[in-house]
């Protein structure tokens, strides 16, 4: 399946080469570019994506929501394919800013030369933990008619600690690992030695940047240092802006 993915993709590639760019869609390098934020759950995310879709129109690049059914963050090797394609060969969409909660996706594996930019922030996984206990009970302020899983359980999270509950049980803590992972099972095997050696991996080898929640701000600073092209303004809005 991956050897007909790989040939897929270098079908369209091909296919791109031997057409030619269409003139509506000829693009400068300085264009052609795509950043994937895979975000983490409860890690100040939304804060950081409202400030991509402030910024969009005025730096003018597209901001597009990688939206999975029931937010699984593992695709299928078909979607996987899929989603490569779509990344790669839709130009109308460049320059892009894709996010969503998806684990890593090594582009390269599927035969493409020029991969995405890839960005994410982590957090203190107790404080995640926490914050995302009570985003389950109360939700937050960007929807907040929302009815969320465990709306109405006013069970404290040291409660839960001490009663032994599920959403507060020690595994929990291993939700950040496999978004660096990727889409392998071993990736969402808790306590896996692999799976943390090749979340550190891609981190350290495959991402542009990774800032943490604590620092959010030095972290958008950087972006907007290195990457003028999306986050020009954006240290300012998060200082003023209201979001």
């Amino acid at each position: 399946e991956r050897a007909i993915a790989r040939h897929e993709v270098r079908e369209i590639e091909q296919r791109h080469t031997v057409d030619g760019p269409r003139q509506d869609v000829t693009l400068d390098e300085e264009d052609d570019v795509v950043i994937i934020y895979n975000r983490v759950p409860k890690t100040a995310s939304t804060s950081f994506t409202n400030i991509a879709y402030d910024l969009c129109a005025r730096n003018k690049y597209h901001v597009l929501h990688i939206n999975t059914t029931k937010n699984n963050p593992v695709m299928s090797l078909q979607d996987q394919v899929r989603f490569v394609k779509n990344v790669t060969s839709w130009k109308e969409m460049k320059p892009g800013f894709y996010h969503g909660h998806v684990s890593y996706l090594d582009f390269a594996k599927f035969g493409v030369k020029k991969k995405p930019i890839y960005i994410n922030v982590i957090r203190d996984p107790i404080e995640r933990l926490v914050s995302y206990y009570y985003f389950l009970r109360f939700g937050d302020d960007y929807r907040p008619g929302l009815r969320r899983r465990k709306q109405g359980d006013k069970k404290t999270f040291d409660e839960c600690v001490a009663a032994g509950g599920s959403d507060c049980a020690p595994e929990k803590l291993w939700l950040q690992i496999p978004f660096f992972c990727g889409h392998s099972s071993e990736c969402w095997n808790v306590g896996s030695r692999w799976a943390l050696e090749q979340a550190k991996y891609n981190l350290i080898n495959e991402y542009f940047l990774v800032g943490v929640t604590e620092e959010l701000e030095d972290f958008i600073m950087l972006l907007e240092a290195a990457l003028p092209r999306f986050f020009r303004g954006a240290t300012e809005l998060y200082r003023t802006g209201i979001k």
